[in-house]
């Protein structure tokens, strides 16, 4: 299975009683299905996967597959920290297909212990595995080598979603484990990642402009390097805020300004003070004007 393209990682309405707005997640996977994606993530960090139930995760991949219709792949966020519990994340989400996974969170596993548990995801949900490797989110910094050991002993593992913010290791990857597919997971490098030899991104900012996310992609694809940088301008403000821990506060309150279901988020995250709300409107006019970062 392969990923190119652009792959949003979604974000998990609420409503005001603070449940799964499923009407408005629908409309939002609708939204970007319009705009051109290639994939969908769901239940990751962009769709506060931590603060979810067993029965909401459920609730959000079937929300999510029903509106894909097959149209693109649906890649489901099953990290944990146990394979155990991971593996039951993926059977309990009927449709997807394929999974994203961190190492084991709460725990700094060794290359031994990493090969185990991801071997133990892969053959216990016998989907393609997607590796994620975002040190800020799992504690852990999976250099190229050890995603390399790995890979080498695990074949279900496919992909990964590099998300260290050290674009070089984008073109090590591609050299050492020419059978993976390497993915951008970090908004405000993704034209870089790109022109090292990536080749899709799942990202939060195609939740707010997939359009443009989209355009940027193509026009790396055609060779086409001064209209993708001025894409690139107009989405870094808001892209950088991937990069940063109050990205879903940041997205979800900017989905809200476009008119799409953002809503609230879910404890411990806090709304955004006063502040970073005139930064967000910053952005989102860079965005909308064109004018350059």
């Amino acid at each position: 299975m392969r990923f190119p393209g652009i792959i949003p990682a979604v974000t998990t309405p609420f409503d005001a009683n603070g449940a799964v707005d499923t009407a408005g997640l629908a409309a939002n996977v609708r939204f970007l299905l319009d705009a051109g994606v290639h994939g969908i993530v769901g239940t990751g960090t962009m769709g506060e996967a931590g603060s979810l139930s067993a029965a909401e995760r459920r609730l959000v991949l079937e929300t999510v597959v029903e509106a894909v219709d097959g149209a693109v792949p649906v890649i489901a966020g099953i990290s944990a920290g146990t394979a155990g519990a991971a593996i039951a994340y993926a059977r309990d989400a009927a449709g997807i297909d394929a999974v994203m996974c961190l190492p084991p969170l709460g725990y700094r596993a060794d290359l031994a212990e990493l090969i185990a548990y991801y071997e133990a995801v892969a053959d216990g949900t016998g989907l393609p595995v997607m590796l994620y490797n975002n040190p800020e989110a799992s504690g852990v910094d999976l250099r190229a080598e050890q995603i390399v050991a790995i890979a080498d002993r695990v074949p279900g593992i496919v992909a990964v979603k590099e998300c260290s913010g050290d674009v070089r290791r984008i073109p090590a990857l591609i050299a050492a484990a020419p059978q993976l597919e390497i993915l951008v997971g970090g908004d405000d490098w993704a034209l870089e990642g790109f022109a090292a030899g990536a080749t899709g991104w799942v990202t939060g900012v195609a939740d707010v402009a997939p359009r443009e996310c989209v355009a940027l992609h193509e026009h790396v694809l055609a060779g086409e390097l001064e209209p993708a940088r001025e894409i690139y301008r107009r989405l870094l403000p808001l892209a950088r805020f991937d990069m940063t821990p109050k990205l879903v506060q940041y997205f979800k309150a900017a989905q809200d300004e476009v008119g799409l279901a953002g809503g609230p988020c879910r404890a411990p995250r806090l709304p955004l003070t006063t502040g970073e709300r005139e930064e967000l409107a910053t952005a989102l006019a860079v965005l909308r004007a064109g004018v350059p970062a």
